[in-house]
């Protein structure tokens, strides 16, 4: 069986076979992907016999050509992961307190005491470092990506971990207290005129906050110790916060290239890795160094983490809050919040659920 037979018997029976119910499309392959050349039938869902009726069985031969029925799911459009989502909202997509740039929703998780579903992020995502009230705005997309507040928000702030940094005094700073929101929507958005207030207000603390998306790992400031003072410097397991959606219906819960996640599965060393985030999209790693202790800066501060999972760079800028998910499974490994051109850095997933009192 020439090639040219096979292209001339997809001519004649393509818009036949394109007109069976579960085919989305037709082309010239090899049999079994190692046999002869055949006309291949793409379905959405590959079913049994039984299940078809005689109109919607594929011939095994089309004009003496042999066929094959290849199944390739819901064929769909990619957007962009910084692009406005509407009606349904999926996971590995643009989203951000507004006041700050953007980062990436990550997952859709289960209170385990209301059972209320719930948006799972970063704190400098969703929190703005710390910087936010319980109730505030969250945007899809985030405001870098063109989010407005009031028009594009679909979450409000829920509760978040504090972010202790290396110059805070050695005592947790307390959870802020849940307050009504904010008339209008929580505010206004990085505007020139709320950037000018800020600087006048607390330049070292806004401006990180509202320049910058994912933190960087850096070499540790001067500290008290350094300069003779006896002190213990505050140390962070997680970089978590979590949103409540003010439609819960219009998100699906699956991550952008990934699919639906259920369950957790601990970090090894040389385990492949992948994530979905507004920057760079779906990227795949590996699992470098366990248990870490890092430095990371946020805007002109620095925080401490111990108990970190370090991969190969898998990510940029604004891919924080990112899922991890293990290579051959879709099971969650850890929370995507930092990394440079180098490493990419991650909270194990557990300790993540168990500080929010969530499930995945």
């Amino acid at each position: 069986m020439s090639i040219n037979q096979v292209f001339q018997a997809q001519q004649l029976f393509q818009e036949s076979l394109l007109a069976k119910p579960n085919v989305v499309g037709v082309a010239v392959g090899l049999k079994n992907q190692v046999g002869e050349p055949s006309v291949v039938v793409l379905v959405e869902q590959k079913l049994p016999l039984a299940a078809l009726s005689a109109d919607a069985m594929v011939p095994k031969e089309i004009d003496g050509v042999r066929t094959d029925v290849v199944e390739v799911g819901y064929l769909r459009a990619y957007a962009s992961p910084r692009d406005r989502f509407r009606p349904e909202i999926p996971c590995g997509v643009s989203i951000g307190h507004y006041k700050i740039t953007a980062g990436t929703l990550g997952a859709i998780v289960t209170d385990t005491q209301t059972g209320e579903k719930l948006i799972l992020s970063n704190n400098h995502v969703l929190a703005n470092s710390n910087n936010a009230l319980v109730g505030d705005a969250i945007l899809q997309p985030g405001p870098a990506d063109g989010g407005q507040n009031p028009g594009d928000l679909v979450a409000r702030l829920e509760r978040f971990i504090p972010l202790r940094y290396v110059d805070d005094p050695d005592t947790p700073p307390p959870t802020p207290p849940p307050t009504p929101p904010p008339p209008g929507g929580g505010g206004t958005g990085c505007d020139i005129l709320t950037l000018v207030v800020s600087i006048v207000n607390g330049l070292a603390a806004l401006l990180g906050s509202g320049q910058r998306v994912a933190p960087v790992a850096v070499p540790l400031p001067p500290t008290p110790q350094s300069a003779g003072i006896s002190a213990q410097i505050p140390v962070n397991e997680v970089d978590a916060a979590l949103a409540k959606p003010v439609d819960p219906s219009k998100f699906t819960g699956e991550i952008l290239g990934i699919g639906q996640v259920s369950g957790t599965k601990a970090a090894a060393l040389g385990m492949k890795v992948r994530k979905s985030g507004r920057t760079t999209g779906y990227t795949e790693g590996t699992v470098t160094l366990l248990n870490a202790t890092v430095n990371v800066a946020y805007g002109s501060r620095t925080a401490r983490f111990t108990g970190q999972v370090i991969t190969t760079p898998i990510s940029q800028g604004g891919d924080s809050g990112s899922l991890i998910v293990d290579g051959t499974e879709n099971k969650a490994v850890g929370l995507l919040y930092a990394g440079s051109n180098l490493s990419t850095i991650f909270n194990p997933i557990d300790k993540v659920l168990a500080a929010l009192k969530v499930t995945i």
